[in-house]
């Protein structure tokens, strides 16, 4: 775990160099919803960036299936890029947003709950092991690379058998969203009273007071919404700039893989005199 720490804070460490050497501007940073001013907030940004939890490759687990790889060095990318997209999620679930990890200080027992959940076990809801067999399902062999849409759909299936976090996990098919299928899917009824939610969001009861269903739905299941699209084959194409613009103030991250490299895009820089997007911070794998 030492090991893996020193890691993560080198790359911090490179990462604040980065800034340093930026010019100065006025142009805004956004970091999974949050908004930055990047002239005068360069601080507040790095510790932002250092909160985000970073799953990479590992070695020497116990076995996958009792007999399968010890390691996901080569295909388990775009998983660990699901664990990370999830557990964002998950923190802003339990401990809002605006929570920083911070050095030297005891962290809450949430945040190391949500850390078990995605260890290198087998009994760990979320863990590699978890999802490479829940891949199965989907077609794919253990130790096989994982599209972005498989992970998204291995994600929503294990969500299913996750009490604590209690959250729900919807996946956008051809580009659309059901509304009607998500409320159906984070209302909490009366048979599972005892699963923990939240009370349902005051525009969807506003819209649903005529509707029995919804009208009495005593609690609410927080919702991850995962929209698997192409925007481009080497780069993002410019028609989808605009729109990709408007997914700046969502809390959670953008994944991008094919085979032996993949991101996940925590930083954005926006151009406002052009339409142009600059990834100012990946975490690669």
């Amino acid at each position: 775990m030492e090991s893996v720490l020193s890691k993560y804070e080198n790359q911090i460490t490179i990462f604040a160099d980065y800034l340093e050497e930026f010019p100065d501007t006025d142009e805004l940073v956004w970091i999974l919803g949050k908004q930055h001013l990047l002239k005068t907030e360069k601080s507040k940004l790095l510790s932002d960036i250092s909160a985000r939890l970073w799953f990479t490759y590992r070695r020497k687990f116990s076995p996958i299936g009792g007999t399968g790889p010890s390691s996901d060095a080569g295909w388990g990318c775009m998983l660990r890029c699901g664990q990370m997209m999830l557990a964002q999620a998950l923190i802003c679930r339990h401990l809002g947003r605006d929570w920083n990890w911070e050095k030297q200080k005891e962290q809450p027992k949430e945040y190391q709950r949500i850390l078990q959940c995605f260890l290198d076990r087998k009994d760990c809801c979320y863990s590699i092991h978890q999802m490479a067999q829940m891949g199965v399902g989907e077609g794919k062999s253990i130790g096989e690379w994982f599209g972005p849409n498989t992970v998204a759909q291995v994600l929503k299936k294990l969500a299913l058998f996750d009490e604590w976090n209690s959250l729900a996990v919807y996946v956008s098919m051809d580009n659309t969203v059901v509304i009607e299928d998500i409320k159906k899917m984070c209302c909490v009824l009366p048979s599972s009273a005892d699963t923990v939610g939240e009370s349902p969001p005051g525009t969807l009861n506003a819209s649903n007071q005529s509707r029995g269903t919804f009208a009495c739905c005593p609690a609410w299941k927080p919702l991850l919404l995962i929209v698997p699209l192409r925007l481009g084959i080497n780069q993002i194409n410019p028609v989808y700039v605009d729109a990709f613009k408007v997914s700046h103030p969502v809390s959670q991250a953008q994944s991008a893989a094919r085979p032996s490299h993949r991101h996940v895009s925590t930083e954005i820089r926006e151009q406002q005199s052009t339409s142009e997007l600059r990834i100012l911070h990946s975490l690669s794998l």
